[in-house]
């Protein structure tokens, strides 16, 4: 992985470049110098004499080479105009130098080889840097304030970039998915642009919402209850009633900081209020990192049914710091395991592996296999939301749907439950009750079954209920959001890894299914 910098003319890539990779200790390369010493022409000689579509594709391979060879690239400022060159930089960690406009017209008058912008007006150089905006928000992971001397902005990127990982969901409004342990400036998000950023959180983590609002533009913190009691009508209606008191507009911004509820109702707020607003993410639960803050879906519940209102709305960003974790009660850690291991059973077996080698290791959020489960699942589930953002699975290609394994009976268990059940350990035996109709369909055979309660037992998961009867969990199941008129689907294993959904599965078979799970 190369750190690539990326910027307007004049945003000091060179330099700071150079600087960082000194400090780190690699090898920097400037894709501007490399296409010079290669052309034996400055690249001003290269645009006159050759146009600007043959320097592009000499950039394009420039780009290549460096980001096979160098641990620090300085790309020229067009650079990720390129679609092949932003394809490239997909896996790399990508810092945008934002720099002023004074700063940048200073520099690039004073530097008359960069060739588009040759002899240009202030308000030339305004228009590029309009022009590329968009783009240079979409490709980059952290955004860091040019303005600041060279040494601060080497010191910023080292702990912007040092032991995160980070998973880019392709989706309809590209994000990335930050991965690492503590040491997230906040205030390098994708936010540059806003005047006003409101944190919801719950009251546990109130401090925390305050250290966030404090990094933040114009960060107010706004506490909401904890758990699924934030995912109510009221709720939502008193978040609207503070954003108008707070005069927030569509050019301002909402996090949600807190586990799955609370991500799920700020990501519903944003999608609403004045018809959208940008929205971050920071779950500080191992349900909220694997699940329900990486995807775009949000939602609230009704009393008859969870997540029965929602909207489709990416955020900016999602941050996942490892270090939220540490001291959570481990019933909220098997909670997210659910979720893991269910990415494991419907398209990554090495999740699975690693839940059978060493389940104790994997109730660890300190340790190794921990965080590797965690980023697996969160891969499994940035590529197939990239796919099929929308859960429009197309003809026999099971899409997003995929992600509801188990969900069907796992809804209907929270419900009866009053939600005192949490999601995993729901959808834990959601998981087992597919497996048992699966196998009684034919679809996998009864070693799957086993493993399914073996894998998720070991972890001390559920595998078992019997607190209502069929017939109750039944009606409520006809009533989840994922039916379609009176038909019921279920997402169902055709084998580990592959997924399948089936329709109006025989009364029968269903409830015999459930027998096996209520004995």
């Amino acid at each position: 992985m190369s750190i690539a910098l990326i910027g307007m003319p004049g945003a000091g890539k060179s330099t700071v470049g150079a600087a960082l990779a000194r400090e780190l200790g690699v090898d920097f390369l400037d894709t501007d110098l490399m296409i010079e010493q290669d052309a034996g022409q400055l690249i001003t000689e290269i645009f006159a004499q050759k146009g600007e579509a043959n320097f592009r594709y000499l950039e394009e391979e420039a780009t290549a080479l460096a980001l096979n060879t160098a641990g620090v690239v300085a790309l020229g400022g067009g650079a990720i105009l390129s679609e092949k060159v932003r394809t490239m930089l997909e896996g790399h960690q990508v810092v945008w130098l934002d720099n002023s406009l004074t700063t940048l017209f200073d520099r690039i008058k004073r530097y008359s080889h960069r060739p588009l912008l040759k002899n240009a007006s202030v308000d030339d150089v305004r228009e590029v840097a309009l022009q590329r905006l968009a783009t240079y928000q979409e490709v980059a992971t952290w955004v860091v304030d040019g303005e600041q001397d060279v040494d601060e902005i080497v010191k910023e990127i080292i702990t912007l970039t040092r032991q995160t990982e980070v998973i880019k969901v392709r989706s309809e409004n590209p994000y990335h998915v930050l991965i690492g342990k503590g040491g997230f400036p906040f205030s390098s998000m994708r936010l540059a642009s806003v005047n006003t950023t409101v944190i919801f959180h719950p009251h546990v983590l109130a401090d925390h919402a305050a250290n966030v609002a404090s990094t933040m533009p114009g960060g107010v913190a706004v506490e909401v209850p904890d758990g699924e009691q934030a995912k109510t009508v009221s709720t939502l209606e008193s978040c609207w009633s503070r954003l108008a008191e707070l005069g927030v507009t569509r050019s301002d911004a909402i996090i949600g900081l807190g586990g799955g509820s609370t991500t799920d109702l700020a990501g519903f707020v944003a999608a609403t209020y004045l018809r959208g607003v940008k929205y971050g993410s920071i779950p500080t639960t191992v349900l909220g990192m694997a699940d329900a803050a990486v995807g775009g879906k949000t939602g609230i519940n009704l009393p008859q049914g969870k997540n029965l209102v929602g909207a489709f709305h990416e955020p900016e960003f999602v941050i996942c710091d490892l270090e939220l974790l540490r001291g959570l009660p481990v019933e909220e850690v098997r909670s997210g395991l659910g979720e893991i291991i269910k990415c494991g059973f419907i398209a990554d077996p090495v999740i699975l592996q690693r839940a059978e080698t060493s389940p104790t290791e994997l109730c660890d959020v300190t340790s190794d296999s921990f965080a590797e489960v965690l980023k697996q699942a969160i891969q499994v589930k940035a590529d197939v939301v990239s796919r099929d953002f929308r859960e429009q699975d197309a003809g026999d290609v099971v899409g997003r749907a995929a992600l509801n394994y188990g969900h069907t009976l796992g809804h209907a268990i929270e419900k009866q439950e009053n939600y005192t059940w949490s999601h995993g350990e729901a959808v834990s035996v959601g998981m087992v009750y597919a497996a048992e109709v699966a196998q009684r369909l034919g679809l996998i055979p009864v070693e799957i079954v086993d493993q399914h309660r073996a894998i998720l037992s070991s972890v001390g998961l559920p595998i078992s209920y019997s607190s209502a009867k069929f017939s109750q969990l039944r009606e409520t199941m006809s009533r989840d959001k994922k039916a379609r008129g009176s038909s019921l689907k279920f997402v169902l294993l055709e084998g580990i890894g592959k997924t399948t959904i089936v329709a109006d599965i025989d009364e029968d078979i269903l409830a015999d299914a459930y027998k096996a799970i209520a004995e």
